[in-house]
C-alpha cells in the first residue's frame, strides 16, 4: 500500500508539471507564436555535412534583443565543427588530438552565437550578423529570422548514418525558452531567384522553441499605472509588483552607481521605486469627445543598464476595434481570434523613438491615441475604459486591483452602502429605539 500511495504521488507530481509547463508556455494572445528552427543539410563531404540552420521568430511581439541569442546543442557521438559561416561557436574546446587542419569547435556540447553587423563578407551569410538581435514577427517579418552555416565532421554522412544532435537549448535575454526534440521533417524546397527552377535540402531537421514567462522569471518586469481627467487620483503600481528582491541594491540617482560591469535584465540596477520594475507603463484617458475619445500611454524605465531596442507593446481592450489615429507609435492590430478584435500591438518608428533610453530623463516614451465610441458599448464608470491587459516586450504586465482603478466622482467608493440597505439599516435603527 505504502509503495503504491507513493506511486500515485509521483504520477500525480509527474502530470501537474506537464500540465503546469504547458499552461505556462502557452500564450492566448498569440496562441501559435513560437520559434522554429530548420536545419537543412545541403552537401555531404568526405567525414560530415554542410547544413544552413535557419531560426525564424514567428511570434507576433516578442523579440530577441541584445545582446542576442545563443544556441546550444549536444552532439549524438564525436563530432566537430570544422568551420562555420555567419555565426561562430563560444569555445573551441580541446582540439589537441588534430594536426594540419583544427576544427573550429570541438566541444561535445558548443554554444553558438550570431556574428556582429559588420564582419568581412567572406564570414556572412543571407540574414546573419546582426548580434543575435531577432525581430518579432508581427513587427518586421524581414528581421525575424537569423542563420548561419555549418560544416561538421567526424559525423555521419548519409540520411541512414547521420545522428540528430539532442538537448537543443535557446538562451536570450531575460530567458523563458524551451525547445522540442530534434525531428526529422520534409526536405525544405528552395525557389530559384527567377522562380522557375526548385531545389531542395538532402535532409531537413526541426526544432520547435517556445516561451513561458513562468519559466522566465518568479516575478512580473512590468506594471501598469492608471488615471483619467475625471479623477485626480493617480492609481500606482501595485507595492512590489516586480518583486522586492532587488530593493538592497536599487539607487535614487544615476550619479550613484559606481561599480558597473555588465548590463544584465536578469541583473538589473534599478532606479528606487515602491513597485520595484524596470518598466512602468501608464495609461491616462486624457479626453471624453462626442464621438471619441483619447488614450495617452507613457512606457517609463527605471532600468539604469538597459537601453530597450525594438520594443513592443500589446494592449487589450474592447475599444480597440476601433482606432481612429495613433500618434508616434506605429499601431497593429492583432486578431489571434477571428470572432474577437480587442488587442493591438503598439512599437516605435524607426530611428525616432525605436529605442527607450536607460532610465533618466530620456529613459521614456509617450503616445496618444484616439477612438471612436461604440454608443452601445462605451462607459467611463467601473474601470470599463482601462485595458484588460498589458505586455511589454512580450511579458504580462502586474495590474492593479480592479477596486483601485480610477473612479467617476459620482462613484466613489466612500458610498459603502447603496440606498436601499442604508433605508433597512435605518428601520432596523428605529425598531430597537422604540
Amino acid at each position: 500500500m505504502v509503495c503504491r500511495s507513493k506511486l500515485h504521488h509521483t504520477l500525480l507530481y509527474v502530470i501537474c508539471v506537464i500540465l503546469f509547463s504547458y499552461a505556462g508556455a502557452y500564450d492566448p494572445l498569440d496562441p501559435t507564436g513560437n520559434i522554429t528552427m530548420k536545419w537543412d543539410i545541403m552537401s555531404w563531404t568526405a567525414d560530415g555535412y554542410v547544413a544552413v540552420v535557419t531560426m525564424t521568430n514567428f511570434q507576433m511581439y516578442r523579440h530577441i534583443m541584445s545582446p542576442g541569442w545563443k544556441l546550444g546543442w549536444v552532439w549524438s557521438k564525436k563530432e566537430v565543427i570544422w568551420s562555420m559561416v555567419g555565426a561562430q561557436a563560444t569555445e573551441q574546446g580541446d582540439c589537441s588530438k588534430f594536426k594540419g587542419n583544427i576544427p573550429h569547435c570541438c566541444m561535445r556540447n558548443p554554444t553558438v552565437v550570431d556574428l556582429l553587423p559588420g564582419v568581412p563578407y567572406n564570414q556572412q551569410i543571407a540574414n546573419c550578423c546582426r548580434g543575435g538581435v531577432v525581430a518579432s514577427w508581427g513587427q518586421d517579418p524581414s528581421a525575424a529570422v537569423s542563420s548561419f552555416q555549418i560544416s561538421v565532421g567526424l559525423s555521419g554522412t548519409s540520411n541512414k548514418t547521420v545522428k540528430l544532435p539532442k538537448n537543443i537549448t535557446l538562451a536570450a535575454p531575460g530567458g523563458g525558452y524551451s525547445c522540442s526534440q530534434v525531428t526529422i521533417v520534409p526536405s525544405s524546397i528552395f525557389l530559384s531567384p527567377d522562380g522557375r527552377r526548385k531545389t531542395q535540402a538532402l535532409m531537413t531537421w526541426n526544432i520547435t522553441c517556445t516561451y513561458s514567462q513562468l519559466v522566465a522569471s518568479r516575478y512580473p518586469r512590468c506594471c501598469v499605472s492608471m488615471s483619467s481627467f475625471y479623477n485626480s487620483t493617480i492609481t500606482p503600481c501595485p507595492t512590489c509588483a516586480c518583486g522586492c528582491q532587488n530593493k538592497n541594491k536599487c539607487v535614487e540617482s544615476a550619479p550613484t552607481i559606481q561599480s558597473i560591469v555588465t548590463p544584465a535584465i536578469d541583473n538589473p540596477i534599478l532606479q528606487c521605486t515602491e513597485h520595484m520594475c524596470p518598466i512602468r507603463v501608464h495609461w491616462h484617458v486624457k479626453t471624453n469627445y462626442k464621438d471619441y475619445w483619447r488614450i495617452k500611454m507613457s512606457i517609463i524605465n527605471f532600468n539604469y543598464l538597459v537601453n530597450y531596442t525594438q520594443w513592443t507593446l500589446v494592449a487589450q481592450h474592447p475599444n480597440l476595434n476601433n482606432v481612429t489615429q495613433v500618434f508616434s507609435f506605429a499601431y497593429k492590430p492583432l486578431v489571434p481570434y477571428k470572432s474577437m478584435n480587442d488587442t493591438g500591438m503598439f512599437y516605435g518608428l524607426k530611428f525616432f523613438n525605436d529605442v527607450i533610453m536607460e532610465a533618466g530623463p530620456d529613459g521614456n516614451v509617450q503616445s496618444e491615441m484616439i477612438l471612436q465610441k461604440d454608443a452601445y458599448t462605451f462607459t467611463l464608470s467601473e474601470g470599463w475604459a482601462f485595458p484588460r491587459k498589458i505586455y511589454f516586450n512580450g511579458e504580462e504586465c502586474m495590474m492593479p486591483s480592479p477596486d483601485q482603478y480610477p473612479h467617476l466622482p459620482n462613484s466613489s467608493p466612500a458610498n459603502l452602502f447603496p440606498a436601499s440597505s442604508r433605508a433597512a439599516l435605518l428601520a432596523i435603527c428605529l425598531l430597537v429605539l422604540w
